[in-house]
């Protein structure tokens, strides 16, 4: 057997090969950047201040209408991208001293209901007809905010990073209405200057438009885009230009109050309830229109939605996004330094075993080519476990550079203070401090067709098992047939992100993909086309740990729906002993080597349907030679818009020589979403997990009774099941309310 607790060397960067690969990417990264002129700079739509009102309504016949220029004549994304879109769409802006005002009329040629889910706010974009509005008030071609609706006038709201993402979590004070005929949808907006940020001064935003058809499986935007990229990619807007500056926000200021009541209820080894209080709220202050500063006071979380249940089979955690607003306006700023495996920072490790006192944030645009991200927040103690009150100090800097690329700093600093017991056992078990500080380059080419990332971090502790250092490097190319890519990465054993997400230490990674798609005319198949993926994972002695290698083939059809086919091999040398049921049987050793083949076949309905459904399923061995079995899928029907049904039901098979035998385990959700309205919602969501013998159901009621104010009434109940013993409830009533100046 290969000695896998060899010692490793102390730098990672110290194995010449890796070093080489880094500096290699990096400098390949620098040279294919230019300054190149913004792709739809000649897509220019004039907005001009009105003086008479506007009512949102989703009736055009206000003057301010018919002195709007006009956008229209859009150019058709999908199916094809050669030509106008066959859909007839028509936008209108104007603003006065207090708000942005939109109105969008959307003609059907084709008649026949419109497509929605239903009347909630931020909408899955594939699964209903819907306009979305993309703004770039830096016109950096690399953040800003999105805006539209669903054809049942749903709201979607969200920030933009990275060039083309929306955090949808993101949500803003703003109103809107639509209107629904036989051969149009209108849908009118008014979003208030101080909902958004933008720098004082200039006349020119990056602006785009987007509408999803599905009558017709027409996609289409305002400006030109090639169908291999989303129509929020911000490399592809066009310029909004304003007869005059946007008027300067003047004093913006918002305080958020909240107060709740709850009942809770624990039936361990003995029943208790608690009746709970709470008082707390957020203060958002505009430093300048670009810029915000962001204070929380004994938050509260209690209305998140809750996480949904997975089977989990892996070796290493598992990752759950961030969900609770505070930490979300200009979340790239801090969220998204590293890989999805490598995240120097990860807000969700704050507050996660006790209350957060107090929070402050800075954010947002120092100027056109510069951002901040500041961040400071302060957790209570647990006497009970020795858990001592701790800071967390976040600071992002992040620098534009070519046309649409940058170069990022980021410290993230965790300091414990006031432990219960000033002993060496709560020292060890909560380290004193845990530091990271690191740089980053993102590269995005005008044109979108190439993109990637190198990043350096290092990590300090009181001891030296916490003083390690990560970096990684990748490139991308994406063109309409071809897409393929190269990445290396590299954490080491010393390596420690406390308040970030590292589920794996001690490795190089090396992996590669190569995909290409054919486009066949008149069929109803709109594009097909193989994809081959290799990874491999070595120690920091370069002896090979792990190998996954995919051959896949995607069918993706004209009518939306799609199939995927995979063939798998893949190869495993365990680092440490490994239960791979999950359910608490015996181990598997450190140092055993299993390698298996498996085929997975993944298919998507058309969204179209009110009966929509996405199956899988997984045949091919397992470790010990073993066999695994699987087969998922996620079934929905709608009364659109206003009932939603869905279940997520998985089953796993496993069958191994003893002491394992066989193991089987089901995991089984189910919602209900009611929309009443665009303002009144109800949602169940039922989760069994028995491969955690885990029952869960949470109900929540919210009422928005005035823009971003709310009112919830949330019920959760936890039940474990055997040979666990165990049950909680709780009964939270919340209401907030945004005062703004």
């Amino acid at each position: 057997m290969e000695n896998i607790n060899a010692k490793a060397p102390t730098n990672i960067l110290e194995n010449s090969t890796m070093k080489n690969y880094f500096l290699f990417l990096l400098i390949g990264m620098i040279m294919l950047q230019t300054n190149a002129q913004k792709k739809n700079e000649a897509f220019r739509l004039n907005i001009r201040k009105t003086t008479s009102p506007v009512i949102i309504d989703g009736i055009v016949d206000e003057e301010a209408w018919k002195n709007a220029d006009v956008a229209d004549d859009f150019f058709m994304v999908l199916p094809t991208d050669t030509g106008k879109a066959n859909q007839h769409s028509e936008i209108r802006m104007t603003y006065d001293d207090k708000n942005l005002y939109l109105v969008a009329t959307f003609y059907n040629n084709i008649p026949g209901p419109y497509f929605v889910e239903s009347l909630r706010r931020d909408f899955s974009f594939g699964k209903n007809d819907n306009f979305l509005l993309f703004i770039d008030p830096f016109n950096n071609q690399t953040t800003g905010f999105s805006f539209g609706s669903n054809a049942a006038g749903a709201q979607w709201d969200g920030t933009m990073n990275n060039g083309g993402s929306v955090d949808l979590n993101w949500d803003s004070k703003w109103i809107s209405v639509v209107k629904q005929e036989k051969e149009k949808w209108v849908f009118e907006m008014a979003v208030p200057f101080k909902s958004i940020r933008y720098k004082e001064g200039v006349t020119e935003w990056g602006i785009n438009f987007s509408r999803l058809d599905l009558k017709s499986s027409e996609k289409s935007s305002w400006t030109p885009i090639p169908r291999q990229f989303p129509t929020a990619s911000l490399a592809y807007t066009g310029v909004l230009v304003w007869d005059a500056p946007p008027p300067s926000q003047g004093i913006n200021f918002s305080l958020i109050p909240y107060v709740l009541g709850a009942v809770n209820k624990s039936t361990d080894t003995e029943s208790h309830t608690d009746y709970e209080t709470k008082i707390g709220g957020d203060v958002k202050f505009a430093v300048s229109s670009s810029l915000n500063l962001d204070l929380t006071i004994n938050p509260d979380f209690s209305q998140v939605e809750v996480d949904r249940q997975i089977t989990n089979l892996d070796r290493f955690e598992l990752f759950f996004p961030e969900k609770r607003q505070f930490f979300l306006e200009n979340a790239d700023l801090f969220a998204n330094y590293g890989y999805s495996t490598i995240r120097p920072f990860f807000s969700r490790r704050i507050g996660l075993d006790v209350p957060i006192h107090a929070g402050i944030r800075l954010s947002g645009n120092l100027s056109e080519k510069w951002r901040i991200g500041v961040m400071d927040m302060q957790t209570d103690n647990d006497d009970d476990i020795g858990l001592p009150s701790q800071n967390f100090g976040v600071l992002s800097f992040q620098k534009k550079v070519f046309s649409r690329s940058s170069i990022g700093l980021m410290f993230v600093n965790k300091e414990s203070i006031n432990y219960p017991e000033d002993t060496d056992e709560f020292h060890t078990i909560y380290p004193k401090y845990n530091r990271n500080l690191g740089l980053e380059y993102n590269l995005a080419s005008f044109n979108n067709l190439w993109t990637g990332k190198a990043f350096l971090f290092k990590s300090f502790s009181p001891d030296d098992l916490g003083n390690g250092i990560t970096q990684a490097a990748n490139i991308e190319y994406k063109s309409q047939k071809w897409n393929w890519g190269i990445q290396e990465e590299s954490v080491g054993e010393n390596y420690r992100a406390e308040v970030g997400f590292v589920p794996r230490n001690g490795y190089i990674k090396m992996s590669s993909f190569l995909g290409y798609l054919f486009y066949p005319k008149d069929s109803k198949i709109l594009s097909h086309g193989p994809k081959w993926t290799s990874i491999y994972f070595f120690n920091e002695s370069m002896e090979r740990t792990d190998n996954l290698n995919l051959l896949q083939y995607f069918l993706n059809f004209r009518n939306r729906s799609s199939l995927r086919m995979t063939l798998i091999d893949e190869y495993v040398e365990l680092l440490e002993p490994f239960d791979p049921t999950g359910s608490g049987k015996p181990e598997l050793p450190a140092g055993s080597k299993h390698n298996w083949n498996a085929v997975r076949l993944n298919y998507e309905s058309k969204p179209q349907s009110m009966f929509t459904y996405t199956i899988g399923g997984r045949i091919g061995g397992y470790y010990e030679d073993g066999n695994w079995f699987s087969v998922t899928n996620e079934l929905g029907y709608r009364f659109q818009p206003y009932v939603s049904l869905s279940s997520n039901i998985s089953y796993n098979y496993i069958s191994m020589p003893e002491p394992w035998n066989k193991t089987d385990f089901w995991l089984i959700g189910s919602e209900i979403d009611i929309t009443f309205t665009n303002k009144l919602f109800f949602a169940t969501l039922f989760q069994y997990n028995e491969q955690s013998k885990n029952f869960n159901l949470n109900s929540r009621l919210q009422w928005r009774y005035k823009p971003a104010s709310d009112l919830y009434l949330v019920y959760t109940n936890n039940q474990l099941l055997e040979p666990y013993t165990g049950r909680s409830w709780s009964l939270t009533l919340k209401l907030t309310y945004w005062f703004n100046k």
